[in-house]
């Protein structure tokens, strides 16, 4: 399995704004400006997302542990979930979450998701 590839971090052009001052979110948004040196992709300015970056298609979107996730709703559903990670789904219920976690620590599943003491 190969392993996901990195990619430097895409800040957004002039995020500081002003004297310093937040502007902007960190989230990604495209320089569109006529005179932007990101735009124009000068050097200095750091690196903008482009194809070259993307993974694979066998390993995208795959867990960083190169298993596939496997979204569970109820305890039933770890049964297909063998040799991958069983994602618990964010509307199951605490009485609910607890059973899966305990069936998939049984049957040696690992599990992703919050959990609940």
């Amino acid at each position: 399995m190969a392993e996901k590839k990195t990619h430097p971090y895409f800040n957004v052009p002039n995020y500081r704004g002003k004297h310093g001052k937040m502007r902007v979110s960190g989230k990604w948004r495209k320089p569109k400006g006529v005179d932007n040196k990101k735009r124009i992709r000068k050097a200095s300015h750091g690196a903008c997302p482009r194809v070259g970056y993307g993974n694979p298609p066998s390993i995208r979107g795959r867990h960083p542990s190169g298993l596939e996730e496997f979204l569970v709703h109820r305890p039933e559903d770890l049964e297909s979930a063998k040799g991958k990670i069983a994602v618990i789904s964010s509307s199951v219920g605490k009485r609910k979450r607890l059973l899966i976690q305990a069936k998939a620590k049984e049957m040696k599943v690992r599990t992703k998701g919050r959990s609940v003491s």
